[in-house]
């Protein structure tokens, strides 16, 4: 008797049990491209990445302009307080180690040009007048295709099926600009009395292999350009933090340059009087000497 009832008490606490423990679920099934049903495993999850909404910074002076600073005006000059003043063209050679940063990959100086002129923000003049004489006094404002025509060059491509020749504009080599030409005055204001330099334009040169001389393909104001200049940061090979601009290293004379022409009566260049490279270099050097001694000549200590 005492095991009937142990087995009955034996049976009834497991039928307790198997009703408390939840049934499990089967997985689902999925019916694939072959018509065979494969189980889905429930227990993998798909972890998504969330996107990021702002970049991570490139280190601690990364930056690809310098659009919070502010550009320095010039000092205002009246005509009747300029008691002199010296025309003066100059050139800049990027092959100089000096003038490299203006052809860095990452921030050039005529990319910057072409660029702004494409924009429509500068706007370019020819270098020459009708006449076909040099001109660079800002008389004839080009359009700027036809600044992109002067500066990249064009070629002519011929269609043999049509027989037709059709003018196209070069692709843009970089390494075909490796001159500047600049056109500033050396001024002394007597109400300040500061005798000082001032940037009236720019030009970028191109190589003539017809006349072997360096020529200009445009002119730009640099009043004009400066506003542009002075929010684009110059590549410093020595110093990455560096926040110079284009126009700081026009302002402060950080160049190294040649001249190649001062004002004078028969408005000619140095090369039209003096052959030889290595005497025009002297007489670059004399006329650097003269502008800068007329300053100290105007002291007296």
């Amino acid at each position: 008797m005492k095991r009937i009832l142990s087995l009955a008490v034996l049976v009834l606490s497991t039928g307790l049990v198997y009703a408390q423990t939840p049934l499990k679920k089967k997985a689902p099934v999925q019916q694939s491209a072959g018509n065979t049903v494969t189980p889905v495993d429930s227990a993998k999850k798909v972890s998504v990445k969330k996107k990021l909404k702002v970049p991570p910074k490139d280190g601690f002076y990364a930056r690809k302009d310098i659009d919070s600073t502010e550009m320095v005006p010039f000092a205002d000059v009246r005509e009747e307080d300029v008691f002199y003043a010296k025309r003066i063209w100059r050139e800049i050679d990027l092959r100089d180690t000096v003038n490299s940063v203006l052809k860095s990959p990452k921030s050039r100086l005529i990319d910057v040009l072409i660029a702004s002129i494409k924009a429509e923000e500068l706007t370019a003049y020819a270098p020459i007048d009708s006449a076909l004489n040099e001109d660079d006094a800002f008389h004839t404002p080009l359009s700027a295709d036809s600044a992109a025509r002067n500066a990249l060059g064009t070629s002519e491509v011929s269609n043999n099926k049509t027989g037709t020749v059709t003018t196209v504009v070069n692709d843009f080599n970089p390494e075909s600009f490796l001159k500047f030409r600049v056109k500033e005055d050396w001024i002394f204001d007597t109400k300040r009395g500061i005798f000082e330099p001032r940037i009236v334009g720019i030009a970028p040169l191109k190589y003539n292999e017809i006349s072997k001389v360096w020529q200009p393909v445009f002119w730009v104001s640099y009043d004009e350009l400066r506003p542009i200049i002075a929010h684009k940061r110059l590549i410093n090979t020595n110093n990455d933090a560096s926040t110079l601009s284009f126009d700081d290293f026009f302002i402060r004379r950080l160049f190294s340059s040649y001249i190649v022409k001062e004002s004078n009566p028969g408005d000619n260049k140095l090369r039209d009087i003096i052959s030889d490279p290595r005497e025009r270099l002297m007489e670059s050097e004399r006329i650097k000497r003269a502008v800068l001694d007329y300053e100290q000549g105007l002291w007296e200590y």
